[in-house]
């Protein structure tokens, strides 16, 4: 088929999908998949002030996590405006005095580093500013008329480089207006070494520099590699994906044949595009054969059920599939294997097929997919850690974390150890006993007292950890967020794992039993349908108190009794099958693991700081499915349960 011969087809009605067909994969999308599964970047591990493991080194820009231009000129100036402060205090001299020594090296001309650039020029400060491509090349690889929304509106960010436009033609205007007297040095950065009291900034082909503190903003993106064609440095050629929606009914060359090239195809035909991609070689070896197979099923059928929902390239930031739902078209590949890009022109390109002959093709987009220098190869090269990488001491950890939990877990059993089954005993210096502390307080019916008896027993310490543990990460989740909706949502998750699953058993229930609350009346019949007469601890059963918060069957014991406790399946029964799907349905899933349960307590003060250590992605997303599978069996146990209350026989 002639290049420039693009197949026309039909706007096929989208087909039926297992999830529409499949009851259980209904459910499993409403519940866990119907959204893409996110990955962690991984990114160099800065500091919440910038700094970095290296003193005198700080990341800015996009590479602190947050992609947006008014925090990326606000982390700029900033540190410059520290390093001012920090020179104004020290007794060491200016870097004018000391031969070649710089005050600062700004690595990258992006909006972080020139707005640096902007605040030490006016501090008068004694720095450089490298760049190995061209300024403000992340806005400059922006679709052409690109909208460009400068969140948060409101905000003004420190230093002189400040943003009004937004279209991506006038915002570039305007901030090359701003940076006219700032002069890039045209030169690649190779990494940082510290020698003594100085960096030194080796630069390729070129001496190195040597200053007092160094700021990186080299953005996400890295060093890509050229065509070297004419025509490449046009508006319309990118090398980053952001939103394949906007090539609907365009025609777009993508360049490459690698996972970037295909799923950056794929993205663009699922949207409606017409694709041309050309690779240099005659057949693919790079790519993930998946990528391939999904590449040739919408080149045979523009509607195929085709889902990319963990891109494997990030050049590449939008899943593709079921979730574009009426940005789904059908678009169209062109696969021109063993040729290449001879020049790129305004409204069409040139390019040289396997066997020798040119062709015209009208285009309006270019993606150059053809490879380039990840930004963390740098920070490797500077060894500054790189926050999401599982190496040697990532695994050990891991390992210590881990059996640290297994001996918390078996510690508290107490007499659920498996090495009992062939006759080993959980070691004793690994089995601190805990009832001793009951002697301490004599008198149960005084706080000390009371607390005397909770702490004899080995949950305390378990319940009183877990306590202090969202307590203690819900205050920093709060002051690092600061947000109204964070600060409520952690508030009422401290709250509740404070009072009623902390204070309300372990304190106050039994101090109120301790003065008699529950020997008789009305109290003492609710007591004994919710707390049991025991001989052990306080008397009754207040652990149970636990299942007000936590409903069947994350508190199984309230159920799985050894005679009905019929208050206790009441209880239950209302949570878990009429108030909390109440909530659901009005405030969605995450209302009661968001708001109340003391799991979701955890994963959002700890685990708000930590989850990105966490393994994600499409596959353990829909590992999480195993909890349904833990679902259906403590059904099976509630029957079995059930049964033996009637003793059946079998049960």
């Amino acid at each position: 088929m002639h290049a420039t011969d693009q197949p026309v087809v039909e706007h096929a009605t989208p087909r039926m999908t297992r999830a529409s067909v499949n009851p259980l994969a209904r459910y499993m999308r409403w519940l866990h998949t119907r959204w893409p599964a996110g990955v962690v970047e991984r990114l160099p591990d800065v500091r919440q002030d910038y700094s970095t493991r290296i003193p005198g080194v700080f990341v800015v820009g996009d590479l602190t996590g947050i992609p947006l231009l008014k925090f990326s000129a606000d982390s700029g100036a900033r540190v410059v405006q520290r390093i001012v402060a920090e020179t104004k205090n020290s007794s060491q001299p200016r870097s004018q005095d000391r031969g070649d020594l710089l005050d600062l090296v700004i690595i990258g001309a992006g909006v972080s580093g020139m707005s640096a650039a902007l605040e030490a020029k006016k501090n008068n400060l004694h720095f450089e500013i490298l760049e190995a491509s061209e300024p403000f090349s992340t806005i400059v690889n922006f679709p052409k008329a690109k909208p460009i929304y400068t969140y948060p509106t409101d905000m003004v960010p420190a230093g002189d480089l400040q943003f009004r436009a937004q279209v991506k033609e006038p915002l570039v205007n305007e901030i090359r207006e701003q940076t006219r007297d700032i002069k890039p040095k045209m030169a690649r950065a190779e990494k940082i070494v510290r020698a003594g009291d100085v960096l030194e900034v080796a630069i390729a082909d070129q001496p190195s520099m040597r200053a007092k503190n160094v700021i990186i903003g080299i953005g996400r993106s890295g060093n890509f590699r050229k065509l070297n064609v004419p025509g490449e440095d046009q508006g319309k050629v990118f090398n980053r994906l952001h939103d394949p929606k906007e090539y609907a009914d365009k025609n777009v060359l993508v360049v490459g044949g690698g996972d970037s090239a295909l799923e950056t195809s794929i993205a663009i035909a699922e949207c409606g595009g017409r694709v041309t991609l050309s690779y240099r070689k005659p057949e693919f070896s790079r790519p993930k054969p998946d990528n391939v197979d999904k590449l040739n099923k919408l080149m045979a059928d523009p509607m195929a059920d085709v889902q990319v929902e963990r891109p494997h390239s990030e050049r590449v930031t939008t899943a593709m599939g079921d979730y574009m739902g009426s940005y789904r078209k059908a678009g169209s590949i062109n696969l021109m294997l063993g040729s290449r890009v001879k020049e790129i022109r305004e409204s069409d390109v040139t390019i040289i097929d396997a066997n020798g002959a040119s062709h015209e093709i009208p285009n309006q987009t270019v993606f150059t997919m053809i490879g380039r220098e990840a930004p963390l190869e740098f920070f490797r090269r500077s060894g500054i850690p790189i926050r999401g990488e599982r190496n040697a001491k990532w695994w050990l950890t891991l390992a210590a974390f881990f059996l640290l939990c297994l001996w918390v877990y078996h510690w508290k059993s107490q007499y659920i150890w498996p090495g009992n089954v062939i006759g080993v005993p959980f070691p004793k210096w690994l089995d601190p006993d805990p009832s001793r502390l009951a002697n301490l307080g004599k008198d149960p019916k005084t706080l000390l007292g009371t607390l005397a008896i909770s702490a004899s027993s080995r949950s305390f310490y378990y319940t009183l950890a877990y306590t202090t543990l969202i307590t203690v990460f819900g205050i920093r989740r709060i002051r690092r967020r600061k947000t109204p909706y964070v600060t409520k949502q952690t508030l009422s998750l401290m709250l509740i794992q404070i009072i009623p699953l902390f204070i309300l058993p372990e304190i106050v229930l039994p101090l109120l039993g301790h003065h008699g609350f529950f020997d008789g009346g009305a109290s003492k019949w609710i007591a004994d349908q919710l707390f049991p007469i025991v001989t052990y601890g306080h008397g009754r059963e207040y652990w149970r108190a636990y299942g007000f918060i936590l409903a069947w069957p994350l508190l199984v014991q309230n159920v799985f009794s050894d005679h009905p406790m019929f208050f206790w399946l009441i209880i239950c029964f209302l949570q878990t099958f009429v108030l909390i799907p109440l909530l659901i349905y009005r405030y969605g899933k995450g209302v009661y693991c968001g708001w109340i349960c003391s799991c979701g307590a955890m994963a959002e003060t700890l685990g708000d700081q930590h989850r990105h250590k966490m393994p994600h992605g499409p596959m353990w997303n829909r590992l999480n499915m195993v909890g349904q599978a833990i679902l259906a069996f403590a059904f099976a146990l509630l029957i079995l349960r059930i049964a033996g209350w009637m003793h059946v026989g079998w049960a």
